[in-house]
């Protein structure tokens, strides 16, 4: 039986990290991760998706030390840590909603994802330089590209916790919420974002990821210059068209993805 439950309505793909107790992930795990998010972006239904943990004291504890200490490879699969860190090809939204702990790779995991809606119980870390290693499954990367260039730093250098509040204030976190109202709140934005027109979703994610720390002039050529496929098809497509049509006759839009 595999540490990931899945489930898919209206476009929305819930994806639950169930491996007590911390929901640490091994190899096996992240490689099933790694398969769960190809299956999601290559499935035309699905439009975005939500990653938590089961229980209300972890997210994820990030890579499970003590498989590793056994013996456990460091075979992450497709994708990265976890399936996702090193996702480069997904252009197809994520919401993390962490729901506890976010240490390490989970915390990493956490960052590779596109929002991040916490619980006022959610407390985040990159602990891994009192362990003896850095954190390279991207905290050192999205860290300081998420929030001032300084205070990432003290995290990374020191490992001290970040609460949900803390987070939010730095712009780490889109939303926080009560515990209990945690995967409603998750589950609205999905909503919000898998009413839009699907191919102009998937076409702002690749923009941002193709022009993301350029300059503004530099953005605009390489907008212009046929290297972002998904923002050349949203604009040729039907519902590129059924958007003005619908707007002008007064009814909702109907997104036919192509």
């Amino acid at each position: 039986m595999g540490a990931i439950r899945a489930e898919a309505a209206g476009g929305i793909l819930e994806l639950t990290i169930d491996r007590p107790p911390a929901n640490a992930i091994d190899s096996a795990t992240s490689r099933e991760l790694g398969e769960t998010f190809v299956a999601f972006r290559d499935d035309p239904s699905l439009r975005v998706a939500v990653l938590t943990g089961a229980g209300e004291r972890f997210f994820s504890a990030g890579w499970d030390l003590k498989a590793a200490a056994a013996g456990d490879s460091e075979d992450y699969g497709v994708g990265g840590f976890a399936g996702l860190t090193e996702r480069f090809d997904l252009d197809k939204p994520v919401i993390a909603a962490v729901n506890g702990w976010a240490a390490g790779g989970g915390f990493e995991l956490a960052l590779a994802c596109d929002l991040i809606v916490a619980s006022r119980s959610a407390r985040f870390t990159v602990p891994e330089v009192n362990l003896g290693f850095v954190p390279d499954a991207g905290g050192v990367f999205r860290l300081p590209a998420r929030m001032p260039r300084a205070i990432a730093m003290e995290l990374l250098l020191t490992g001290r916790e970040m609460g949900a509040d803390e987070a939010a204030r730095w712009g780490v976190v889109n939303r926080v919420t009560e515990p209990d109202g945690l995967l409603d709140a998750a589950r609205e934005l999905a909503a919000r974002i898998a009413a839009a027109a699907p191919l102009a979703t998937r076409a702002v994610k690749a923009i941002v990821a193709a022009t993301e720390g350029i300059p503004v002039d530099h953005a605009y050529r390489v907008l212009n210059d046929g290297s972002i496929p998904a923002y050349d098809r949203a604009l040729a497509s039907d519902d590129a068209k059924e958007g003005p049509r619908a707007f002008a006759e007064g009814r909702d839009p109907e997104w036919k993805g192509r």
